[in-house]
């Protein structure tokens, strides 16, 4: 009979730390997007309106790996009123020769967001100028965290500043995250004054109403945009694709879900425009930041690629390392 390795998170936070070796993987994924033939179906998304829930699944097969994933990422935001999470999660890793079901990992959402933020690492890595120095913050949750994290890695980083609607919240995450990320991070009380001098800008939020408007640019500008991950969210202004080169990871994904579905609502971009995808920039197909004073905006929604990398990380590591449950199915 086949054997099924069980993980749970605390043996895959123990095998997939945020690290070069997590953000190399990721990036792999995306030049794969763009040079091979990458079985990618459109996320599968399930609304529980009555208890404000939703549920989406993700899958792709990567040429050159082994196996590959589904990943079901509830999202339940009622959640904190009962004194449990918002989000949760598993994947599944299963074996691309022959279906076979190799391992459950019950990660709680750890990897997501742990290939969420190795995401906007490579994003930085090609489309910020390479001497960027200072970053704006937009939202202080756990993702705004692991994001600066990740960025540290591909950047050097001197200074932060965050900015989020409840300035509390904010203040707490310059504390907190100054402390562990060994960074100086200042609280603003306006996006204006976060992006004042900002090199680097990330949006880490839920946001349903813009955040990021144009007055807000500067030259030389990268923004990474991470929020927009449904139809509802919204974090750039329309008139932002006026004055910034775009990117994005999967052009049909942000089509539907992205800051470009957004665009393409409000006018300010054609239904059928054509954008180029950060795969394409890793892989020389397309070009990336073209000068200092460019504007680039990378949109991620996040795709099915990066779980079936980081999964497939995760597996090898955690097998290196002796971990997890192994049991017959």
């Amino acid at each position: 009979m086949p054997t099924v390795t069980l993980l749970n998170e605390a043996d895959l936070r123990a095998a997939v730390p945020l690290d070069l070796e997590a953000i190399n993987a990721v990036e792999h994924a995306f030049r794969l997007l763009a040079t091979e033939k990458v079985a990618m179906p459109p996320i599968l998304r399930l609304d529980i309106e009555q208890n404000n829930g939703e549920v989406d699944v993700k899958t792709a097969f990567l040429p050159g790996l082994d196996s590959f994933a589904i990943k079901v990422s509830p999202g339940f935001f009622d959640n904190p009123k009962l004194g449990l999470p918002s989000l949760n999660g598993m994947m599944m890793l299963l074996s691309a020769r022959t279906g076979l079901l190799e391992a459950l990992l019950l990660d709680n959402g750890y990897l997501t967001d742990v290939r969420t933020a190795a995401a906007g690492a490579v994003a930085a890595r090609w489309l910020s100028r390479p001497d960027a120095r200072h970053v704006a913050v937009i939202g202080a949750g756990l993702q705004a965290r692991l994001q600066l994290k990740a960025l540290k890695q591909v950047r050097a980083i001197e200074s932060v500043t965050v900015w989020a609607r409840d300035p509390a919240k904010a203040m707490q995450f310059a504390e907190e995250a100054g402390r562990e990320l060994e960074l100086p991070i200042t609280p603003c009380e306006t996006v204006s004054a976060a992006l004042a001098d900002a090199d680097i800008a990330i949006t880490t939020t839920p946001s349903r109403t813009p955040l990021i408007e144009a007055r807000h640019l500067r030259p030389g500008l990268h923004i990474t945009a991470m929020g927009s991950d449904a139809e509802h969210k919204n974090e750039i202004a329309p008139e932002v694709f006026s004055a910034a080169s775009y990117v994005c990871d999967r052009l049909s994904q942000v089509r539907v879900l992205g800051e470009l579905h957004h665009a393409i609502a409000a006018g300010r971009v054609a239904a059928d425009a054509v954008f180029p995808e950060l795969g394409q920039i890793i892989a020389g197909q397309q070009p990336g930041r073209t000068g200092r004073d460019q504007i680039t905006l990378c949109d991620l929604t996040g795709t099915g690629a990066q779980d079936t990398a980081i999964a497939t990380l995760a597996f090898a590591r955690a097998r290196q390392a002796g971990r997890g449950f192994p049991f017959q199915s």
